[in-house]
C-alpha cells in the first residue's frame, strides 16, 4: 500500500519538525526540507522512519527558484508524486521599525516568505492538479496572526509577507478548487520556537504571553494538529480557509 507523500518546507525545527512527526503518525511519507541545518533535518527524518514511514531530508533554499525545482524533482525520484505540501519555511530579521528597514532586508524577507511559497505552490499544483493528470492534493500555508495584527515596532515586514501569503491562499484555492486541490492556511500566534532568537529576542513568547487571553504561548504540536486536519479528508469541504492558533489573540 502506498502512502501519501508530503513535502514540508523549513522542517528541521519548530512547527515544521512537529508537523513532520505528526504526519508520520498519520501515515504520510515525508520530505523534510531544510536550508542549512542538515543534522537537525536528518534527526527529524530519522524520527519519521522510526514511526514506520519513508523520509528524506533535502537541502533547498526556497528563496531560490532552481532550489525549489530541484526539491520537487528529488521528491519525484525518491518518494513519488507529492500529494500534500506545507509551506512552512519563513524568516524574520531583527526587530525594528519601518523607518529603519532597507530594501535589501525587505527583499530577503519577501523572497523566502512570499516568492518561495508561490514557487513551491506552483510546483505542487503542476503535480497534483487533475488538469495535469494528477490525483489532487492539499496545500497548507503557515501564515501568522501578524498578518492581521501588523507587528508594529517589531516585524511589519514579516507581517506584510504573511498577509501576502494569505492572499495566495485565498486566490490559489479558487483557481484549483475544481482540480482536486484544497488550499488553506494556519495563523499561529506566539509559539515556542527558535525563530524568535533570529529576531533578537529568544524569550519573546514569555514577554508577550500576558497579552494572550489564555496567558500562555503555544507549542509547535498545537499548530501541527491543525495543519494535519486541513490536509486530511476530514477537511474535504474546507478550502480558502484559515485556522487562527493564537490562544484568543
Amino acid at each position: 500500500m502506498s502512502h501519501p507523500v508530503l513535502i514540508i518546507t523549513g522542517a528541521s525545527r519548530g512547527i515544521g519538525a512537529a508537523t513532520a512527526v505528526l504526519a508520520a503518525q498519520r501515515g504520510y511519507d515525508v520530505c523534510v526540507n531544510y536550508k542549512g541545518n542538515q543534522s537537525a533535518a536528518e534527526q527529524v527524518a530519522a524520527r519519521v522512519r522510526e514511526l514506520g514511514r519513508r523520509a528524506i531530508a533535502v537541502a533547498a533554499d526556497v528563496s531560490q527558484e532552481a532550489d525549489v525545482v530541484r526539491l520537487f524533482t528529488t521528491v519525484d525520484e525518491q518518494l513519488g508524486r507529492v500529494r500534500a505540501l506545507v509551506n512552512n519555511a519563513g524568516i524574520l530579521e531583527q526587530q525594528g521599525r519601518v523607518e529603519q528597514f532597507d530594501a535589501a532586508r525587505l527583499a530577503r524577507v519577501f523572497a523566502t516568505n512570499v516568492t518561495g511559497a508561490f514557487v513551491c505552490a506552483r510546483e505542487a499544483v503542476r503535480r497534483m492538479s487533475t488538469k495535469h493528470g494528477g490525483p489532487g492534493g492539499a496545500i497548507v500555508n503557515v501564515s501568522s496572526r501578524a498578518a492581521q495584527l501588523g507587528s508594529a515596532n517589531e516585524y511589519v515586514d514579516y507581517a506584510a509577507s504573511k498577509a501576502a501569503l494569505d492572499a495566495l491562499t485565498i486566490g490559489l484555492s479558487q483557481e484549483v478548487a475544481l482540480e482536486g486541490i484544497r488550499v488553506n492556511g494556519v495563523r499561529p500566534g506566539f509559539i515556542y520556537t527558535e525563530m524568535h532568537a533570529s529576531g533578537g529576542e529568544p524569550g519573546r513568547v514569555d514577554r508577550v504571553k500576558a497579552f494572550v487571553p489564555m496567558r500562555r504561548g503555544g507549542q509547535p504540536e498545537e499548530v501541527a494538529y491543525a495543519i494535519l486536519w486541513l490536509l486530511s479528508e476530514e477537511a474535504s469541504f474546507t478550502t480558502g480557509g484559515f485556522i487562527d492558533i493564537g490562544g484568543g489573540r
